[in-house]
């Protein structure tokens, strides 16, 4: 019954969190002004008319980049939390810890070492 009433308020805000982006898609769906016209339906550059092609097909090293930079994020909080309460973890938390941490950068070893690949 504790374990319950301890993560309640994480529960409750974790189903609003889960639910603001649908529900914020719907009500603007729902309330957004529906006029449509041949302005709205052009590409707009600038107040010019586009010519040629307008789509640009960018190369995969930018997709890559943004990728590693997420999983340098990741390690980096892990790394704050586990900071703050590694003094505190036992020898198995410390373990798992360290696994974790490591998994996570032979993803970006590998990442590196693809994208390398990839510009020659």
């Amino acid at each position: 019954m504790m374990l319950v009433e301890e993560y309640l308020p994480v529960a409750i805000f974790a189903i609003i969190a889960l639910g603001f982006a649908p529900l914020a898609w719907w009500a603007s769906r729902f309330f957004r002004p529906e006029r449509p016209s041949e302005w709205r339906n052009t590409t707009y550059e600038c107040g010019s008319v586009p010519i040629g092609e307008a789509h640009v097909q960018f190369k995969f090293q930018y997709y890559m980049f943004g990728i590693v930079f997420v999983v340098f994020d990741l390690v980096i909080v892990f790394l704050m939390l586990w900071a703050v309460v590694f003094s505190d973890l036992t020898t198995m938390g410390q373990i798992w810890a360290v696994v974790f941490l490591g998994v996570l950068l032979l993803g970006v070893a590998y990442a590196l070492k693809k994208e390398e690949s990839l510009w020659i």
